[in-house]
């Protein structure tokens, strides 16, 4: 989150002020959890992280938006859950692989997880689409960290 200022005038009197740009135009929250969802977009909101955030409760359903969105709807970056039921974060990233090779460059995937298992890890890293591996909860010093 780059500072940026700016001045005006009022009064005669010039006033200067920092606001904070956000690193990124729009984000996807993808977590079944909805107490995880609420915080995530909370700490995401209250960091200028981002300008828009949209959340789905139910992978499929995101999936079934991303077919449909038009270029200028779709997120920058998506934080995506492992643990979920019907569709896991695995399941998610076989069908993102099946979408539009331009959304896939543009669309940078973040998995999310409380699972401390090592075959998670490990198969997530090894997924060309995962740029990022965190464990739960997200921080604002992680979301500062993020660079992808």
């Amino acid at each position: 989150m780059e500072p940026k200022t700016t001045t005006q005038t009022i009064g005669g009197t010039i006033q200067t002020a920092e606001h904070s740009v956000p690193k990124y135009e729009s984000v996807m929250l993808i977590d079944d959890n909805t107490i995880d969802t609420f915080i995530n977009r909370k700490l995401i909101e209250n960091n200028a992280f981002c300008s828009r955030v949209t959340s789905y409760n139910d992978a499929r359903e995101a999936i079934d938006f991303l077919k449909q969105a038009s270029e200028q709807e779709w997120p920058e970056l998506i934080f995506l859950d492992i643990m979920m039921p019907e569709m896991d974060g695995f399941a998610f990233l076989e069908a993102f692989e099946r979408l539009d090779r331009g959304q896939k460059n543009r669309i940078k995937v973040v998995m999310l997880s409380t699972s401390d298992s090592f075959k998670d890890l490990n198969r997530a890293n090894k997924n060309v689409l995962v740029r990022k591996f965190l464990n739960k909860p997200l921080t604002a010093d992680m979301l500062k960290a993020i660079h992808v």
